[in-house]
């Protein structure tokens, strides 16, 4: 059997039943189904009103994705659904200023701006899902198998690449991912959704309601079956992963009042990796409440307060079990020409990390708390240029507080065009992998935790355009620059201890645009261009130099293709180029993939979905002979609205 090739024995019982689900809904198509809108049709979604758009995540106030003065994409709605994605971490390739690689079946490395390393823990991105977030404060990463949301339900993900700290806090370095989901309001009715591929099976259900004549809610469940990966060598990796989430959300509303309670419960587990080690298995649950009184036309108080529980249990790595506890408020206002943002947050987590055959955590369990207070100003020089300065005083239980400045300024020509420049300070702080890591997990240890690690420190220096420069074309510039000290870094075993010998720079370019060719057909392109020049300081003994962080693709490009071929059908296609990744060695790759949808009747649609098409299999991350193929992928999606 070579590494393209599935049996009937593979696919498994949970792609069979779904297998079955998709056949019986497909016949379902020839019943009488309630009339709905018909799709939104490219005409209708003009480029105009994409940059009028508003977004959160840059300023945490409501602004116009064309008077956003930092380097932000936005994922919409629209182009999730006509990729034919189902999941999160493929949704996110979709934002240029992202670098994506799958390393298994289930698992990716995500970053901005550089700084994947070889446990592809992307430790400088700040990800977020409707204000909680998951990156994991032990790890400084985030586990992409734990992360998972119905795409249908997804409003909007907004990418900003470049440092965020000044609002988000520490670790949003490199960039911020919102992903933000739908008001319970605008998913009423139900919603029937099936994939079946050759890499797995998708299916997921969900019912929308009122809650008397101010409210609504939504009820989701969701479960996947992904199907293992195998080696270039054909050899059958055990990375197949199986997981089910449900969750829920409420929207009431009263006056001048906005209340928002959600919440959701997964469990996950891998296939059985051999008698010794097992299965990686991993479950959780959080809930997340959000009040907001609009105080008056130019003042409104937010206050959010979520609660996280999660367990992982590797046998080889680690067993960690972590409990959250997240409260924060912010008051935006506006006084004469000045915008101003201001709040604060505490934040408690206790963990309990058992080891595994090859980690341990020294101590093994241990409690941390997270204190800031930010103040952001935008005031009005004149009607077409704005300065923004902010500041935020961030304590860990490490190193104390951190000062995180920003300065923005935004010259707005006219309606059309944007020109802005940034200054930032951002630093990722210590997380418990850098001070209290332990390898092997009993003594004598051959690598440790090094207890003066301190916080990595970078200071940005931002340039951006953006352009509507007619109605039928726009376009985004960035470059940027980045000077980094006290980058994480080792020393030769045995008992090498974590440090921060590393520094250097990073820099680079970020642009993208859109170009509505006609009513029907919409080109959409990106390219990013990324250099490091990072060396070790004058005393280090680390062996890797900065191949451990610095193993990133110098450029990438994609290139998406909308059409309406008629009424009811589209062909949407994807074609990105990624460059080679230096150490370890992967090769450059171009992967195309394609999706025919047609829309059988109002509420019922089918599309045809094919990824990787251009190879059999390619490697996106992770060394050889044992890394993960990425195999070419066939799917038939069925989504049942009534």
């Amino acid at each position: 059997m070579n590494a393209q090739t599935r049996s009937d024995q593979e696919i498994g019982p949970a792609l069979r039943h779904a297998q079955r689900w998709l056949a019986m809904l497909c016949l379902a198509c020839g019943s009488g189904l309630p009339a709905l809108a018909a799709t939104q049709s490219l005409a209708d979604l003009s480029l105009e009103e994409l940059s009028t758009m508003e977004i959160t995540s840059v300023s945490r106030r409501a602004e116009r994705l064309s008077d956003a003065a930092a380097s932000v994409y936005v994922i919409t709605h629209e182009a999730i659904r006509r990729a034919g994605i189902t999941t999160l971490p493929d949704a996110l390739r979709l934002a240029p200023n992202l670098q994506v690689a799958q390393v298994s079946a289930s698992d990716y490395a995500i970053t901005a701006r550089g700084f994947n390393n070889s446990s592809a823990l992307g430790n400088k991105l700040l990800v977020l899902i409707d204000g909680r977030t998951v990156y994991t404060p032990f790890l400084s990463g985030v586990f992409w198998d734990q992360q998972d949301v119905l795409l249908e339900d997804v409003e909007r993900i907004e990418v900003i690449s470049g440092p965020g700290a000044t609002l988000w806090g520490a670790n949003a370095v490199n960039g911020v991912i919102n992903v933000i989901t739908r008001a319970a309001g605008e998913t009423q009715g139900a919603l029937v959704q099936a994939a079946v591929g050759t890499g797995g099976a998708h299916v997921a259900v969900r019912q929308g309601g009122s809650l008397g004549e101010n409210g609504h809610y939504r009820l989701y469940a969701k479960q996947s079956q992904l199907q293992n990966t195998r080696t270039a060598a054909g050899t059958a990796v055990s990375d197949g992963w199986d997981r089910r989430q449900v969750g829920f959300r409420g929207d009431w509303s009263a006056g001048r009042d906005r209340f928002t309670l959600q919440g959701e419960a997964f469990s996950g587990a891998s296939e059985r990796r051999s008698a010794a080690f097992g299965a990686i298995e991993a479950s959780g649950s959080n809930l997340l409440a959000r009040w907001t009184r609009q105080l008056s036309d130019t003042s409104n108080l937010r206050v959010q307060a979520y609660l996280d529980h999660v367990e992982r249990d590797d046998p080889l790595l680690y067993r960690p079990t972590l409990d959250i506890a997240d409260l924060e408020w912010q008051h935006a206002l506006q006084v004469q020409t000045h915008k101003l943002v201001w709040g604060g947050g505490y934040r408690r987590s206790h963990d309990d990390i058992r080891p595994g055959f090859l980690f341990a955590f020294v101590p093994a369990s241990t409690t941390q708390t997270w204190r800031n207070l930010f103040l952001q100003d935008s005031v009005a020089l004149s009607p077409a240029l704005e300065l923004t300065l902010g500041a935020k005083l961030e304590s860990n239980d490490y190193t104390g507080t951190e000062k995180l400045p920003s300065a923005r300024l935004a010259w707005k020509l006219d309606d059309d065009r944007l020109l802005w420049a940034a200054l930032s300070r951002a630093v990722r702080a210590p997380a418990r992998l850098d001070r209290d890591l332990r390898l092997p997990a009993n003594p004598p240890y051959f690598i440790a935790g090094g207890p003066n690690f301190v916080s990595e420190v970078a200071n940005v220096a931002e340039v951006g355009w953006r352009a509507q420069a007619n109605a039928v074309l726009s376009y985004s510039a960035t470059l940027f620059y980045t000077h980094w000290d006290r980058l994480r870094s080792g020393q030769l075993p045995p008992n090498a201890l974590v440090q921060n010998m590393m520094e250097g720079s990073t820099y680079g370019l970020e642009t993208w645009g859109a170009w509505q060719v006609t009513p029907t057909w919409r080109l959409n392109a990106g390219w990013t261009w990324l250099q490091e020049r990072l060396h070790l300081a004058q005393g280090s003994t680390d062996p890797d130099g900065f191949s451990d962080l610095g193993n990133d693709p110098q450029f990438q490009w994609n290139l998406r293709s909308s059409f309406e071929l008629a009424p009811g059908q589209e062909l949407d296609i994807g074609l990105r180029r990624i460059a080679a990744l230096p150490n370890p060695t992967v090769k450059a790759y171009t992967a195309l993939d394609l999706r025919y949808g047609w829309r059988l009747r109002p509420g019922l649609s089918v599309a045809v979905v094919g990824q990787n098409l251009l190879d059999p299999s390619h490697a996106e991350f992770g060394a050889a002979p044992g890394r993960s193929e990425i195999a070419r992928n066939l799917m038939v999606q069925l989504t049942w609205a009534f």
